[in-house]
């Protein structure tokens, strides 16, 4: 039945991550995708060994998703331009893919890590940081501060936490970048 189904691990991660984004990445199951397919779950074991391998699969998808836009949106831009079109990336994948955005987050072991496109990401922020002439370690700090203000801020956008209160989330999100870019190019010495 699984042949005829036309089934293939990339086809499962594909359709685990329209699963994702309509009913949430953390409710994605074996059992759950084999309803999608008209299948019995023994028959995705050909193909993915367990939930964790599916999720796994889900999340290097949404990683090299992600990874792609965010290069095409901060190709040929440096400085803020540079940094508001990385941001904005982040903001607008979490929008339209919800349950893939949420997956680039899945903890993924060293060696799958390694060979991910979250490499792609951190040289992508690297790239945008050159234009504030940051070197190491404080590359490295800024690197991760980048990394949990967008997640932190697209995270608590989507859960409806700014919606409650004036002024506009967008608002606040530009003035966010503004911030951002004024501590980029003044970035405090090391202690």
């Amino acid at each position: 039945m699984a042949g005829r189904a036309g089934l293939t691990a990339d086809r499962l991660a594909q359709a685990g991550a329209e699963l994702a984004d309509e009913i949430g990445f953390d409710r994605v199951t074996l059992s759950e995708l084999a309803r999608r397919f008209d299948v019995k779950v023994a028959s995705l074991y050909a193909h993915v060994r367990n939930s964790r391998d599916l999720k796994t699969r889900i999340a290097l998808l949404g990683l090299e998703e992600l990874a792609d836009l965010a290069a095409d949106a901060v190709a040929g831009r440096s400085g803020r331009d540079a940094l508001a079109a990385y941001a904005e990336v982040f903001r607008m994948y979490a929008r339209r893919h919800p349950g893939r955005y949420a997956a680039t987050r899945f903890p993924l072991d060293a060696d799958t890590a390694l060979a991910s496109a979250g490499v792609r990401h951190a040289r992508l922020t690297r790239a945008v940081l050159r234009g504030y002439g940051l070197a190491e370690p404080e590359q490295t700090h800024a690197v991760r501060m980048l990394g949990s203000l967008f997640h932190g801020y697209v995270d608590l956008e989507n859960a409806g936490g700014f919606a409650h209160s004036a002024p506009d989330s967008q608002e606040s999100w530009e003035r966010v970048v503004d911030a951002l870019d004024h501590l980029l190019r003044t970035w405090p010495p090391a202690r």
